[in-house]
């Protein structure tokens, strides 16, 4: 717990996932906090909206951070773009002022074309310091007649057009081939017209062309796909930079500033507010990091991986920059407070990206056909392995589905991660492997369903005995779980439990009430704790219990939900014997046996990104059920696509982390709020399309009693508030 003006210091947060990326974010954060303290940014900022160099330039370039993503025949260091992204990200976190983002995003678009003359031109001086910026050509005349181009009219605004040294248009032929276009900003056809910035830290303007001529080998071919994607990753990098801050500049707000005798970040509203702005911040993160990874992509992969971050990314920053200056009251909304500058710097940098909903339309429209991929093992890897899980499932294809299900058991194929003889010790690597190979033959891999939140509790804290008796039966589907856990008056405040266990011979006897427990009408065992120690401190004197579900005194009632369907039970216990060899660990060391359990249901639930809202959509456009406007249709697609997406990106990331030894400790909470808020929307906006569709149910596809289950997906494994509370308290440290 922290105490009044002991705020908890987040560590500084960074787009990349190694090591090596994480110094480089520090090193860049060093470097801005002192070469530009946000006091001497301030005291320029008439001149840097002019186009004014910061005073830190020189030494900027003399760090390389400019060109670290160009080639190294132009002088660059040979990186990529996530490498850049990092620097943008740690550079927007600290308010770092002038034109390098514009700048890297010209250059950035210019490296993504190779071997051309008129780019290695331009890319040689990018490398020497030369300031950029990069425009469209929307609303301009573009003609090109032979060799030869003719430009006329007022580009829309850029940033870092003023004082930029190096103008690149974006722009199409008359054949419809998209084109780089260097524009003279020096030539008498060519005015900037400086205008006043949103973002007081960096300049903006309008580009005026009258009738100017382009010889036709200054022209530059391009993708498009390539250089939407590495524009909107640099934007997207920086807004996260911005939420991070917003972030960290909240949460030292909150916990020194006092109200009511109390310290603000002790009220319930005021964590739960700062809670969703950790949770946003990181998904913005990590949307910017899924376009920034998808430069080798193929285009219909960049194009989903840009606009999912135009659309989460860009808004999320802007919000979360809007939530810091309210979570400082008045102070905050003030010209000498810095909140304002970021949030500025978060709405143009949204305002850059383009008008929202014609990115969310073109991210649903490219969905509808495409589907982004997060795979991350290089296909010819783990060849050996490929080669004995495909042998093995092509012999179970051939087979029963229960003997199928015994192959697979057998061969550890059930459960890959777990130690053999259960799985082969599969890491995140190999698991993928795993998962493709079934995929491939379009097979769904099996799951013990609760067993997988039971199972490893027994692997890490079960008896020999127990784990010979109930592993192997369990994963090849002789032995089905549920789970005794919740209670009337003990749902998510667990401990609280009234279950009662009183010794008898030979074992233990069991008393009590459970509710809302799946799979109790069909389980054969329910993983059970009762308190077995009355007189302990609740979170003490707890047992963790194996019940068998046909005991005597075992009564188990279905609960009819909203939906009309059966899918919990209550379970009454009536002096159930429980044998001494079912008692798991050690008596009243429950608790801890527990959270195993409940942390392998939250990283279960977390994971399980395809919600269902996208699916929905597609299937309503398919089935002909939407009255919504298409236009309007494959917006909302792309919304839900969005929230999917980066849904998907943390589980990677999660993943990625792990493997080069980071702390993710935040992304299973974050992983949880977000899915249960995205599957929230995406099941309001399917219905919102759909319209008399909603009136009925048992439809082919039922919108409406979709709609219907949502309590029972956003509940389970913990409400929303409840890990908004988690959040709060245990990652942010805010008090109890």
């Amino acid at each position: 717990m922290h105490h009044r003006g002991a705020a908890m210091k987040l560590p500084v947060a960074c787009i990349g996932l190694s090591r090596e990326l994480h110094g480089l974010a520090d090193s860049v954060a060093a470097f801005a906090a002192r070469n530009a303290p946000i006091a001497d940014t301030r005291a320029r900022l008439g001149d840097l909206a002019a186009g004014a160099l910061p005073l830190s330039w020189k030494s900027l370039v003399d760090n390389d951070f400019h060109r670290v993503h160009l080639g190294e025949d132009v002088g660059g260091a040979g990186a990529g773009l996530v490498e850049l992204a990092v620097i943008c990200e740690q550079l927007g976190r600290t308010l770092f002022p002038g034109p390098f983002l514009p700048t890297v995003m010209a250059s950035a678009a210019l490296a993504t074309v190779p071997d051309h003359p008129a780019a290695s031109r331009l890319l040689s001086r990018f490398s020497g310091g030369e300031t950029g910026a990069i425009v469209s050509s929307r609303g301009m005349s573009v003609d090109n007649v032979g060799d030869r181009w003719n430009i006329s009219g007022t580009t829309e605004t850029a940033l870092g057009l003023p004082g930029a040294d190096i103008v690149v248009m974006r722009a199409q032929s008359s054949t419809g081939h998209d084109v780089l276009i260097p524009i003279p900003v020096q030539a008498v056809a060519v005015s900037v017209t400086v205008e006043e910035p949103t973002d007081l830290t960096r300049p903006a303007g309008r580009l005026t062309v009258d009738n100017l001529e382009i010889p036709g080998d200054h022209v530059i071919p391009c993708s498009a796909s390539s250089v939407e994607l590495v524009v909107t990753a640099l934007l997207a990098a920086e807004a996260a930079g911005v939420a991070q801050w917003c972030v960290q500049a909240s949460l030292d707000h909150i916990t020194r500033r006092e109200q009511f005798g109390r310290v603000i970040g002790s009220f319930q509203a005021v964590q739960h507010k700062a809670a969703m702005m950790l949770v946003h911040a990181e998904v913005a993160r990590s949307a910017a990091w899924d376009a920034a990874r998808a430069i080798g992509d193929d285009p219909a992969q960049q194009q989903l991986a840009a606009d999912a971050a135009a659309v989460s990314s860009l808004q999320l920053a802007r919000d979360i920059a809007l939530d810091a200056v309210l979570l400082h009251g008045g102070i905050g909304y003030t010209w000498e407070h810095d909140a304002h500058l970021y949030w500025r710097k978060a709405v143009s940098l949204a305002g850059a990206a383009g008008a929202r909903q014609q990115r969310a339309h073109a991210l649903g429209a490219a969905a509808v056909n495409n589907r982004r991929s997060y795979d991350f093992v290089d296909p010819t890897a783990f060849a050996d392995l490929r080669q004995h899980v495909g042998e093995v499932l092509d012999r179970a294809m051939s087979m029963s589905e229960q003997d199928a299900r015994v192959v697979l058991a057998d061969a550890g194929l059930v459960a890959p991660h777990y130690p053999a003889p259960y799985g082969i010790g599969a890491g995140p690597q190999e698991q993928v492997v795993v998962a493709e190979e079934f995929l491939r033959r379009g097979l769904r891999q099996p799951t013990t369903v609760v067993g997988e939140w039971v199972l490893p509790t027994l692997l890490l804290h079960g008896s020999p005995e127990q784990q010979q008796r109930f592993l192997s039966a369990t994963l090849d589907g002789r032995i089905v779980w549920c789970q005794l856990f919740s209670e009337p008056g003990a749902g998510s405040d667990l401990a609280g439990l009234s279950t009662s266990a009183r010794r008898v011979a030979g074992g233990w006897q069991l008393n009590g009430q459970k509710v809302w427990t799946s799979n109790a009408h069909v389980a054969h065992w329910g993983a059970c704790l009762a308190r077995t120690d009355p007189h302990a401190p609740k979170h003490r004197g707890i047992s963790y219990f194996l019940v068998k579900m046909e005991s005597p005194g075992v009564e188990v009632r279905p609960i009819r939900q909203a939906t009309g369907r059966s899918e919990f039970n209550e379970v009454f216990l009536t002096d159930v014997f429980v044998p001494d060899d079912c008692v798991v660990g050690e008596v009243n060391d429950g608790w801890k046996l527990a959270t195993t359990t409940l942390a392998n249901e939250r990283l279960k639930m977390g994971n399980d990104f395809a919600h269902g809202s996208t699916r929905h959509l597609r299937q309503a456009i398919g089935n002909g059920d939407v009255v919504a406007t298409p236009e309007e249709a494959l917006r909302v697609l792309g919304e839900c696509t969005a929230r999917e997406m980066a849904l998907a990106a943390i589980g990677l990331r999660t993943i990625l982390g792990r493997l080069s030894g980071l702390d993710t400790g935040a992304a299973t909470s974050v992983q949880k709020v977000f899915n249960a808020l995205a599957q929230r929307q995406g099941s309001v906006d399917t219905l919102s399309v759909v319209g008399p569709a909603g009136c009925v149910s048992a439809t082919y596809t039922d919108y409406a009693t979709d709609h219907l289950a949502l309590p029972a997906s956003m509940t389970g494994g913990g409400t929303v508030e409840i890990q908004l509370n988690v959040i709060a308290q245990r990652l942010l440290g805010l008090p109890r």
